[in-house]
């Protein structure tokens, strides 16, 4: 007796399609898959600045903080290694907005939380959704980009625009505005749901590799790395890239608010938010100066300014000057944006569309254990070590993993030529 059960073929949901004759452009489709990035992005970084205002009203410890960073990223980690690659056999649509209901759930965690685990809680969420979101969302925008190079302009630019605006403008709220651990996640939750709307009307961009049954989904959701056919070798060639820029990401995000408070005295909020800002902002603007040079060129380039960044933050941290520290973050985040992108082109044009959502996630794998890792075992070592010691470590090693990425490209591309 045949099993019909494990041979038929799953359909794909319809429930997230809007009529056809309603369907919005490519290029209105394009921008409303790259705004739903940025407010994913933003999302996650909002939290930030309000960790100090959980501190001092729950009265839990630094390495508590580490444990609340730590799990978001696990959370995000364990979705991007299950339901990665699932935007390329059910679609793009049901996977984004699935993630967009898991993500206001998150938010709405985060307004009634009261404590500790109610923290924990919201951060396991909101790292499910944002690890749902990102495959999906990086191949998306390649499947609809206009030209060649927006697709990885928006990827590499969204990450970076999305951190800044969230860390800035919660820090602002923060600061000026009442209830601030109320009004961030209300006024994202409002933002989550207009482009949840939006999506409806976004054509479906996936190939729609077929789901041949429940045994064949269940293997799907089974976690592992997927790396483009034929191109492993660049593939992993960017690798180093990608640590050096996300490990730069977390430095900052995870001891930038530490760094401005113990080490320059500064105990305001939007300072905190500023200097955030002014490191992923400078990798926006970046990215789009250097968006039409050759991509090999952009990560040699690139990974050079975000060492001497680096270099120019610990100089500052050890002399205790503060515009010298938001030079070097400027400095650090023009790297950070100029290797990011080129990394995101050299991939984009390596990846065949029916496994993009596959190796997008593989690389956002990649790119948030180097975002996180350092960032929880920095937090330890702050502890042990103390922060000065430990943010000297952690900026050399970004250093030399951004050092390390150029001379390898630089090689490369003699070779080629030489051939």
């Amino acid at each position: 007796m045949v099993n019909t059960e494990s041979t038929r073929t799953i359909p794909s949901p319809d429930f997230v399609s809007a009529p056809t004759g309603r369907r919005l452009s490519s290029a209105s489709a394009f921008w409303i898959v790259g705004a739903t990035y940025l407010v994913v992005m933003a999302s996650s970084a909002a939290p930030s600045p309000l960790y100090p205002v959980y501190q001092a009203e729950w009265g839990f410890s630094a390495t508590m903080l580490t444990v609340v960073f730590a799990v978001y990223a696990v959370a995000l980690l364990v979705a991007l290694l299950t339901v990665g690659s699932l935007s390329d056999h059910i679609g793009r649509k049901p996977i984004l907005i699935a993630a967009l209901v898991l993500l206001v759930v998150s938010l709405i965690l985060f307004i009634v939380a009261d404590g500790v685990p109610g923290l924990i809680a919201a951060r396991v969420i909101q790292g499910l959704a944002a690890g749902t979101a990102t495959g999906a969302l990086s191949a998306a925008v390649i499947d609809l980009q206009p030209h060649e190079s927006a697709g990885p302009l928006v990827n590499s630019v969204a990450p970076s625009v999305g951190l800044a605006s969230g860390a800035l403008g919660a820090g602002l709220l923060v600061q000026l505005a009442p209830a601030p651990t109320v009004l961030v996640y209300g006024l994202l939750i409002g933002a989550v749901l207009l482009l949840a709307v939006a999506l409806l009307f976004v054509p479906e961009t996936s190939a729609m590799r077929t789901v041949e049954s429940r045994r064949h989904l269940a293997k799907l959701l089974l976690p592992r790395a997927a790396f483009p056919t034929g191109a492993r070798v660049p593939f992993l060639m960017l690798v180093p890239a990608l640590i050096a820029t996300w490990a730069l990401g977390g430095f900052h995000l995870s001891l930038g608010p530490s760094i401005i408070k113990s080490v320059f005295g500064i105990d305001n909020h939007i300072v905190g938010g500023l200097e955030i800002f002014a490191l992923f902002f400078s990798g926006a603007v970046a990215a789009a100066l250097v968006r039409s040079r050759p991509p090999r060129a952009v990560m040699v380039s690139g990974a050079i300014v975000l060492a001497a960044g680096v270099a120019t933050s610990l100089v500052s941290i050890a002399i205790a000057s503060v515009p010298l520290y938001f030079l070097g973050s400027v400095i650090a985040g023009s790297g950070w944006g100029s290797t990011f992108l080129g990394a995101m082109r050299t991939l984009g044009a390596l990846v065949p569309a029916d496994e993009r959502g596959s190796v997008f996630a593989t690389t956002f794998v990649i790119s948030y254990l180097a975002f996180s890792v350092p960032a929880v075992i920095g937090g330890f070592a702050v502890h042990t070590f103390g922060l000065q010691p430990t943010a000297v470590v952690y900026g050399s090693f970004v250093i030399v993993l951004a050092l390390l990425s150029s001379a390898g490209f630089a090689i490369a591309s003699r070779r080629e030529r030489a051939l």
